[in-house]
């Protein structure tokens, strides 16, 4: 008789797919292609780190000599355009595209730019079913994606830090929410001097909040966990819709044989939530009165802007 073959357990990225959407936040490509993941999702950030990489320097200077005479947000969108179409190339199902986050605060501008975007897309022969457009969750860019889902454009409304911006993005009938983990922690770390084991992690505390919310109340947006800082905020959250992970912290889960347990859509968390008042004085109310997600949505904003600044830059427009 032959002994049997021990066999290898499936490593915990391998778990984690079997109950969660597994999502790449980079714009590295060949990241992408080492961990196939199902979507991925991009900010200016990871598009700025990948664009000053040596393997992308002929996309940047393909769209800086196709782009001659052309406005500096053209060539931006283009640039966003080239990334995301590779990206589709790579994974199956959706890529996130940012509207500039300088227009943040500005409705009518944020629905402009996201349909340019979507028009370019088309322009390229990607279907705009795959397309996620990303917006801060401001009230203004709230408003925003509400007008852009009417018209049948898909949003990812990003920087979400609180349940009253998760909620309001809900009820605006907005396809996905990426509510942040990692930054919210960063912020309670630094209040309290102290660290959080992943149960008490307040980031992983207002995902669960945010996702017993929503399915409780019927509410059917997609919720994207973001912004991890470990991997045990990520298995803290399995079982969530989808998780957008770092390739580093991928490479950390492909690794590992940890068993992974659902945490997020096991059964019924008791009772119904009290309904979050969302209009407009209230959600300002209850943004302006959590100085967490005040200040974290504030520093989010300036520094996707600034990176926006840099990538303005590097395409030839300073």
């Amino acid at each position: 008789m032959q002994p049997q073959k021990s066999q290898t357990p499936p490593s915990t990225l391998d778990q984690l797919r079997a109950m969660t959407t597994v999502v790449a936040d980079t714009g590295d490509v060949n990241a992408m292609k080492a961990y196939a993941p199902r979507e991925a999702t991009t900010n200016p950030t990871l598009i700025l780190k990948a664009a000053q990489q040596p393997t992308y320097r002929p996309w940047i200077d393909e769209v800086i000599a196709s782009t001659a005479g052309d406005a500096l947000a053209d060539r931006v969108d283009r640039l966003l355009i080239r990334f995301g179409r590779e990206i589709l190339g790579i994974v199956p199902g959706r890529v996130s595209t940012e509207v500039d986050a300088r227009l943040s605060f500005d409705t009518h501008a944020t629905v402009d730019r996201a349909l340019r975007l979507i028009e370019r897309y088309q322009m390229e022969g990607v279907d705009p079913g795959r397309v996620l457009i990303k917006i801060a969750a401001t009230w203004e860019g709230i408003r925003a994606a509400e007008t852009l889902e009417r018209r049948g454009v898909h949003c990812n409304l990003t920087l979400i830090f609180s349940p009253v911006q998760a909620v309001a993005c809900a009820e605006a009938g907005v396809t996905l929410i990426s509510p942040f983990v990692g930054r919210i922690l960063d912020w309670h770390r630094k209040q309290s001097g102290r660290d959080f084991s992943a149960e008490d992690d307040p980031g992983v505390r207002s995902v669960r909040t945010i996702y017993t919310y929503l399915k409780a109340h019927g509410l059917p947006t997609e919720i994207m966990g973001a912004s991890f800082r470990n991997t045990g905020q990520i298995l803290a959250l399995a079982g969530c819709d989808l998780l957008t992970i770092s390739p580093d912290l991928l490479a950390e889960l492909a690794a590992s044989t940890t068993p992974v347990v659902r945490r997020l859509g096991v059964g019924s968390d008791g009772d119904r939530p009290p309904t979050i008042d969302v209009r407009e004085a209230a959600f300002r109310y209850a943004l302006n009165a959590d100085a967490m997600a005040t200040e974290k949505l504030a520093e989010g904003i300036r520094a996707f802007a600034a990176d926006a600044e840099r990538l303005d830059a590097l395409l030839g427009g300073a």
